[in-house]
Formats: C-alpha cells, sequence, structure tokens
C-alpha cells in the first residue's frame, strides 16, 4: 500500500500561544498537559499533531468530522498533521467500548477500507498538508522479541484499569490476550511518530496515555493528549451512528445533508456548531446573541447547514439545497418521493406510536411518544399532541415526523 508523504515546511500563522491554545481548545473535552502544550507552541514550531484510524468503518458521518475539524484548525495554524491508517492494528480491532473481542480484519479488507477513507477525510483535510502513514510500517519490522519487550512494559493489572476491560473481566466474558496489545501498539505508534500532540475521542483516553508513557520510557518528549467529545446524533440523546439511524453522512446528497441539520432541536443546534463549524469563536457568539434579542435560531441553522453542505459538495450544491427545502417544507410541499405504505391491523383503529414505528417515521414506540409530546408530529398538516390519539382503518393519512420525515400510510 502506497504512503503518501508531504515534505510540510509551513510556519506557523502569525498566532499567539494564548490564542492557538482557545482555538485548540474549542469544543474539546481535555487538554493534557495544558501547560506542556504551551510550551511546545512557544518553540514556534510545527507541532507533529497524530491522530490514528482503524479502517473498520470507512463510511464517514459528522460523529467523525469533530475530531477531523480540529484536525483542520490545527493544520490552518500551520502545524504537522499525522494522519494515522492502523492497518497493523486493524488487524487486531480497537476492544475501546466494546463488550466482546472484535473480529480482526484481513489485510485485503484494510487495504480497501483504508482506500475509502483517505479519499473521504480529504473532504476536510488539506492533501497537500496532510502525511498519511500506516503503523505496518514499522509494526512489520517487529519480531516475537520485540512484542515481548514491548508487553513487558506494563502489567496485566494496569491494563484491567481500562473501563471496557475491567467491566469485561467482572462480568465473566472473555478477553484475548492480543486484546492487550492493542493500546500498547497505539502508544508505540506515538514512539515511532515522534508525536508533540495526539487526538482522539473520550473513549481513546487509556490509549492515548499509553502514547505518553512509551515516549517517556524512549527517552522523547511526551506527546500532550487532546480528547474530543462524541457528537450526539439527530436525536439529540444517543452518540451519533449509522445503527442507530441518527447521523448525517458526509458522502450523502445535499438535499439530505441540508434537510437532516434543519431538523436537528434549536438547542442542538449550538453543539454542532461549536464543534463542526469553521466560523470564528467571535461570529458565533455574535450570532447567540443576536437569537437572545429576538432573532429566529431558523436564520444560523440555515447559515450552518450551508456552511456544511458546502463543505462536502460546493456552494452551489448548499444554494439548490436550500431552495429546495424551503420550497418542500416552508410553503407546505410534500415531497414528490413520499413513501406509501399499508398496515394491516386486522381492521381496528391502531395508536399511533406504533403507527410511527411501523412506518418507520420513528425508532421505537419511545421515541414516537417523545415526539408527539414535542409537538413535532402531524396529521394531514395538523399537529397531534395526545399520544392516545388511535388511526382508524381504512383511509390514507399523511403522517409526518418533525421537519424531513414524511410516510403516507393507510391502516388495514
Amino acid at each position: 500500500m502506497k504512503i503518501n508523504n508531504y515534505n510540510i515546511r509551513q510556519s506557523i500563522v502569525n498566532s499567539s500561544t494564548e490564542k492557538q491554545i482557545e482555538i485548540i481548545k474549542r469544543g474539546s473535552h481535555e487538554l493534557l498537559i495544558e501547560k506542556e502544550l504551551e510550551t511546545k507552541l512557544d518553540s514556534n514550531r510545527p507541532l507533529r499533531v497524530k491522530a490514528g484510524f482503524d479502517p473498520t468503518a470507512p463510511d464517514l458521518h459528522l460523529g467523525h468530522a469533530v475530531l477531523l475539524n480540529k484536525l483542520r484548525q490545527l493544520q490552518d495554524l500551520g502545524h504537522h498533521i499525522l494522519f494515522l491508517i492502523g492497518d497493523f492494528t486493524g488487524m487486531i480491532g480497537d476492544p475501546s467500548g466494546k463488550n466482546t473481542t472484535r473480529p480482526p480484519l484481513t489485510r485485503e479488507q484494510v487495504a480497501q477500507n483504508a482506500e475509502s477513507y483517505t479519499t473521504q477525510v480529504f473532504k476536510i483535510l488539506k492533501q497537500e498538508q496532510t502525511e498519511v502513514v500506516f503503523n505496518s510500517t514499522w509494526m512489520d519490522q517487529f519480531n516475537a522479541a520485540d512484542l515481548i519487550k514491548l508487553a513487558a512494559t506494563h502489567t496485566v493489572a494496569r491494563m484491567l484499569e481500562r473501563d471496557d476491560f475491567d467491566k469485561r473481566y467482572r462480568n465473566n466474558q472473555p478477553i484475548a490476550i492480543h486484546e492487550f496489545l492493542y493500546p500498547l501498539i497505539q502508544g508505540y505508534d506515538s514512539v515511532a511518530l515522534k508525536a508533540d500532540l495526539e487526538l482522539g475521542g473520550t473513549d481513546q483516553k487509556f490509549n492515548l496515555l499509553m502514547g505518553r508513557e512509551l515516549q517517556k520510557g524512549a527517552g522523547q518528549a511526551q506527546q500532550c493528549i487532546l480528547t474530543m467529545p462524541l457528537l450526539e446524533g439527530l436525536d439529540g440523546v444517543n452518540k451519533m451512528s449509522k445503527s442507530l439511524n441518527n447521523y448525517v453522512g458526509i458522502t450523502e446528497s445535499p438535499k439530505e445533508i441540508f434537510g437532516k441539520l434543519m431538523s436537528v432541536s434549536d438547542q442542538l443546534m449550538w453543539r454542532y456548531i461549536e464543534l463542526l463549524s469553521f466560523e470564528s469563536l467571535d461570529t458565533i457568539r455574535k450570532w447567540q446573541q443576536e437569537v437572545e434579542a429576538g432573532r429566529n435560531p431558523r436564520d444560523i441553522k440555515v447559515i450552518f447547514a450551508q456552511e456544511i453542505v458546502a463543505r462536502f459538495h460546493d456552494q452551489q450544491e448548499a444554494e439548490a439545497a436550500l431552495t429546495d427545502f424551503e420550497t418542500r417544507f416552508k410553503r407546505g410541499a410534500l415531497p414528490d418521493d413520499i413513501v406509501e405504505k399499508t398496515i394491516p391491523n386486522n381492521g381496528e383503529a391502531l395508536p399511533l406510536p406504533q403507527l410511527l414505528k411501523q412506518a418507520e417515521l420513528t425508532a421505537s414506540t419511545s421515541e414516537a411518544i417523545r415526539m408527539i409530546g414535542q409537538g413535532a408530529v402531524k396529521i394531514n398538516g395538523e399537529k397531534v399532541t395526545d399520544k392516545a390519539t388511535a388511526i382508524p382503518a381504512g383511509e390514507a393519512n399523511v403522517f409526518q415526523v418533525g421537519k424531513r420525515k414524511f410516510a403516507k400510510v393507510t391502516v388495514s
């Protein structure tokens, strides 16, 4: 697999250390250790910023973009981005957050997923300023003695400090020996790359700290750590996930991305903007002040949705998505491709929450009840707030959930 190496010789932009720290910390969960990072930034040299990705899920969504955006911000500050494809660790499988051993990938699967990954990430990162590296480059050179030496740096008790390992151990669920190698190898990647700063999700903190410890043992300056939050999905409750169908994919159509972002609640909108927008902090503060003074939050949501569509497509597509959205929804028009369904119920009336779930307008009846209570459900254009509403059999009705989910449903 070819490695794309770029000689990055970009000087730090005219930003003070204080200003850089403000940008770096924006939307982050935790920065360790801030004083150390200040010292690194004061050296006025491009930092070596590492972020690792296992090529196991190549279809990226806005949850992944949170971390990629931070890399882009660091890139714009002039720092050297090391985009690490964990093709070696991908064959182990990251156990983070899992209660079972993850099946390892073959080299062929890893290669295919890695190619898809790199194609998508350059929708956010600057390709000419990103160094793509693969940890098989150095890990394939390891022999059995090298792995044993690496494994000897930590104890089983230390590994069981990881929350997911601890839970599995206490629940008598199997933990394969090779899984203990994962955080060690991820940590060694920082040694091999001489990383100054490593980014990861909040669920990666243990692995990121491992990098600091192994660098110290190797006599290197220890990397700082920046953890990024896990973005809530469109439901505002669960982590964004394709399996929960609460995601916004970066390769989805402009209309789909725009419509999904317009469906986000006014409260959740600010979190999305904080974590995903490239607008300045001053601009976002100004928007918040305007909304507090009476401006419709929808105006800000439109600006943000257009920004995201333009980023993953182009400005012309963003304008077209807005026009389409206003035509369909603001003026009360129904989608041309509205889904039509018949739900059999032995000729009896069907409770509304059950209908919404069976029509796939909500993921569950509990979500349906919540949406009804929030006034987000309409029948034939009329808002319904009574969760006890039953839909009689025989006639077709148009059901709407939120601003963009429609279905024409007949109970039979």
